[in-house]
């Protein structure tokens, strides 16, 4: 049996089979069952596929069938409901809770496959690396499930993979981030590969194929795709369509993000040749330490009698420095994101619980009682869920808090972001929200806590994917003052290599560096940002203190836009956490002693 790959897991589906008895699906031991990974390691991209092992993961999480308010609640033994007492089954915890205590069983899966001993099925196990992939040949099976034919460069033919539960579809999505795939003009259910950096050299004459008005439309539908996607596809467009100058005319470029991002200012009045700096002494930066999480006895110290929280800006301010240890997050949370008011009383904070589980059950069972009719007559609707399950079914699911089929953290996910469109349904799921809510559901491990948090985040949010944007215009504008006024000689050398736009920032201001930070240093990150100190544009300087640490390395390597965009991107799941909050409050703290500051700033 092939050895596990390591490396960074972006595609992973269970339910991937291979019929050894060619086509006689009657017979179960025809049917491995075996699990499909796609994994970056060493500059490199691996496709691997092995029969499932014996393990118990969470996919196998047996979980009882739903209510009409469709509440999750998870098997336990007679012994483990025994253990919990009948006073915690009634309470709001036990009712409305993710309860760790599941059940497992053995999988059999869909169209007879009962996974086998490894040792039987092992000579199946089978993987490569991408550059050796000639084409791929898709088809449906007459069962209804697709599968997928790999062929190698030296005409080796893999095994034909059978996707009975799907993911066929997400697969080739996923490998289209690393190659380009074209139809074959023999048969167009081969695909062939052509093996070069899809997301660097598309051109942008490619991408315009489609009209313009098509364009700006997924622009405001999907604002994170489009633009971390496209914006990095259309390198060429930036490089030279004159030979002799190997650039576009500043203006040209100028029109393209203006028209993508109106409000940008893009000042192209300087003379070729010339450089305006102004410099202002903004003094020295003063040296910055962090101290340890707040502890749980920090907290409860800050708290009276009936459970009001004291000394509120104090613990603010060590929050700010510190974070929160994990233990008090699911708590700590809620006052962070203003779902529950700092001077409430414990029996105030029961209760509004109560009135809030009433409401979002009312609004889940407004989407959750749509039949298939009332949904075939509701586009929106129907885009909405298409969207949610789009992404749910790719947002983080390398954390075992939503990793594997069946996922009841997947699930949860799916559900809170369809109540959250009835919520506001004007704005509905934008692609990047599942990002946001991901991180806040595995804190709560509750779906009504989780739901009102999220809300209360949006609420900060929601600028940033209305369908003008004006939040991400406006943070683009003040970022790039912020860093002229911080390092104009910076922003004079990005500008020169087309970079001065700052739209490679656009990821991190989007989501609040959800895909720049590990998962659980992003929980850091984010409570530190909630306390509002020592600004409430915190995050503006997050993004000064990571470009200033990287400055060096993109001005002595004189990258040009193509090295800065690939740089930056390539930043993700690097940044040391401590490191960025020490700089980001040292800008700060340098930046309130300068007596020059600007109003704007």
């Amino acid at each position: 049996m092939a050895a596990s790959v390591p490396g960074k897991v972006v595609y992973d589906q269970e339910g991937v089979f291979i019929h050894s008895s060619c086509g006689k699906l009657e017979d179960q031991d025809s049917l491995i069952p075996g699990t499909l990974r796609v994994v970056e390691k060493d500059m490199e991209v691996i496709v691997d596929w092995r029969p499932l092992e014996e393990t118990l993961d969470s996919s196998n999480i047996l979980f009882a069938a739903k209510d009409s308010s469709s509440v999750v609640q998870w098997n336990q033994s007679p012994k483990e409901r025994n253990i919990c007492g009948p006073e915690h089954q009634g309470s709001y915890e036990a009712e409305w809770d993710m309860v760790n205590t599941v059940s497992f069983k053995k999988r059999q899966f869909a169209n007879g496959g009962i996974q086998s001993p490894v040792n039987i099925q092992s000579k199946w196990s089978f993987l490569f690396s991408l550059t050796d992939l000639k084409s791929i040949k898709q088809n449906k099976e007459g069962m209804g499930w697709s599968y997928l034919v790999f062929c190698l460069k030296d005409d080796v033919i893999l095994p034909a993979l059978h996707f009975h539960q799907g993911g066929s579809e997400l697969l080739l999505e996923c490998l289209e981030k690393y190659v380009v795939l074209c139809e074959s003009e023999q048969d167009s259910r081969i695909l062939l590969v052509d093996c070069q950096n899809r997301s660097l050299s598309q051109s942008f004459e490619n991408l315009h194929e489609e009209p313009t008005d098509t364009l700006v439309q997924k622009f405001k539908r999907d604002p994170y795709t489009v633009t971390m996607d496209n914006f990095s596809k259309v390198t060429n467009f930036f490089r030279a369509t004159d030979p002799a100058t190997h650039q576009r005319p500043p203006q040209e470029i100028a029109d393209f993000l203006g028209d993508a991002i109106p409000d940008l200012k893009i000042n192209q009045q300087e003379e070729s040749g010339f450089e305006v700096i102004t410099r202002i002494d903004v003094g020295t930066r003063p040296e910055v330490h962090r101290r340890d999480p707040v502890s749980t006895v920090e907290w409860e110290s800050n708290m009276d009698s009936e459970g009001r929280i004291r000394n509120v800006d104090h613990l603010k301010h060590i929050i700010f420095k510190g974070g929160l240890c994990q233990a008090l997050r699911k708590e700590a949370w809620k006052y962070l994101l203003g779902y529950f008011s700092w001077d409430s009383t414990r029996e105030e904070r029961a209760q509004q619980q109560k009135r809030k589980a009433d409401e979002y059950f009312r609004m889940k069972l407004q989407w959750k009682s749509v039949s298939e009719e009332q949904e075939k007559r509701n586009s929106r609707l129907r885009d909405y869920r298409s969207l949610i399950e789009k992404d749910v079914n790719r947002t983080d699911r390398t954390n075992k808090f939503y990793e594997g089929q069946d996922n009841p953290g997947l699930i949860l996910l799916h559900d809170i972001l369809m109540t959250y469109c009835m919520y506001d349904f004007d704005l509905g799921y934008v692609q990047g929200m599942s990002d946001l809510l991901s991180p806040v559901l595995y804190v709560m491990e509750n779906e009504v806590d989780a739901f009102w948090c999220f809300v209360s985040y949006m609420d900060q949010m929601h600028q940033n994917f209305e369908e003008q944007m004006q939040g991400m215009k406006s943070q683009l504008v003040q970022l790039s003052t912020l860093l002229r006024f911080l390092d104009s000689g910076f922003c004079s050398y990005l500008e020169s290599q087309d970079s001065g736009y700052l739209y490679f920032c656009f990821r991190w201001l989007l989501i609040r560096f959800k895909r720049e930070f590990s998962f659980h240093d992003i929980l850091r990150v984010w409570e530190v940002m909630w306390t509002d100190l020592p600004c409430q544009n915190f995050h503006l300087l997050i993004c000064c203190a990571i470009l200033e640490s990287e400055k060096k390395k993109i001005m002595d390597g004189g990258f040009g836009f193509n090295e800065i965009l690939k740089h930056i991107n390539e930043l993700s799941m690097k940044l040391d956490v401590n490191d960025v909050l020490c700089k980001a409050e040292a800008i700060s703290l340098q930046m309130m002693k300068c007596k020059v500051l600007q109003c704007t700033l």
